[in-house]
């Protein structure tokens, strides 16, 4: 077993991780604002080795944020802030280990909605972030149409595509009808194609959701990893966590955690 101490705020934590590589995929909602340190210290408990999260922003919140995710050990960190639009919704990769941005042929746009990067931890992998618009922007399917495009075209190694993807399985992903035949193609697609849903991978067809729309109109699994074949002997486990909020919970998603062995 392997001993890690992390520096957070001049205490050392130490803990013993069986090889094992933890992924923190979780949309925080706006940037985080004043939930900021709620969201330190849901992940700082969680302490994963791997976290991608979904509608980061270039504001002060968010950037406070990534400062103190620095210090729990997550010290790489790419992200597609821009300083002209600090307010747009991006992504923030964070990791214990050095991350390389890799360039993605054939990207879907907006290009802060997509993340390409290598992670080169003991047993490297690489991994896509995304965080899918929804229909209203008209971007949606080519969207989905770019991230299927690089599922078929993979040629490497262990990789993960995982974020707020916006979309799911008609009647096993929805509690009211919300899906249509093409986001459910997207996912049979990328199943067809090797990637493997890590959720169902593990849990089977158990009714599990990552959202709640508001004044009860439902709730979805929108959030998702999926896994090539390269990686899937890896998986250990994969699980939808709704972290607890007195009054307002950190977000209005709930954390996806996948653990990969190492």
């Amino acid at each position: 077993m392997e001993t890690r101490y992390l520096h957070w705020r001049q205490t050392y934590y130490y803990r013993y991780t069986p090889f094992a590589m933890k992924i923190l995929i979780w949309n925080i909602m706006h940037g985080g604002g004043r939930r900021v340190p709620a969201i330190v210290e849901y992940i700082r408990s969680g302490r994963p080795d791997l976290l991608v999260l979904n509608e980061f922003r270039g504001t002060p919140p968010s950037r406070e944020l990534a400062s103190r995710i620095e210090e729990l050990g997550l010290s790489h960190q790419l992200s597609t802030t821009s300083e002209n639009q600090p307010v747009k919704n991006t992504l923030l990769l964070a990791s214990r280990w050095p991350l390389k941005r890799i360039h993605w042929r054939r990207p879907p746009e907006p290009e802060e909605r997509r993340l390409l990067a290598h992670v080169r931890a003991p047993t490297p992998v690489t991994i896509a972030a995304v965080h899918v618009l929804n229909r209203v922007s008209g971007k949606k399917y080519p969207f989905l149409d770019a991230i299927r495009d690089l599922a078929l075209r993979w040629r490497g190694g262990g990789a993960i595509v995982a974020g707020d993807f916006n979309t799911g399985r008609i009647g096993e992903d929805e509690t009211v009808k919300c899906f249509n035949r093409r986001e459910d193609d997207f996912m049979t697609t990328m199943s067809k194609a090797g990637w493997a849903d890590a959720y169902r991978s593990v849990h089977g067809q158990k009714r599990a959701y990552t959202w709640r729309a508001p004044g009860g109109g439902g709730s979805f699994r929108l959030d998702h990893a999926f896994i090539n074949r390269r990686a899937q002997g890896r998986l250990l486990d994969a699980r939808i966590d709704w972290p607890p909020g007195n009054p307002r919970p950190p977000s209005d998603h709930a954390a996806l955690w996948i653990t990969l062995k190492d």
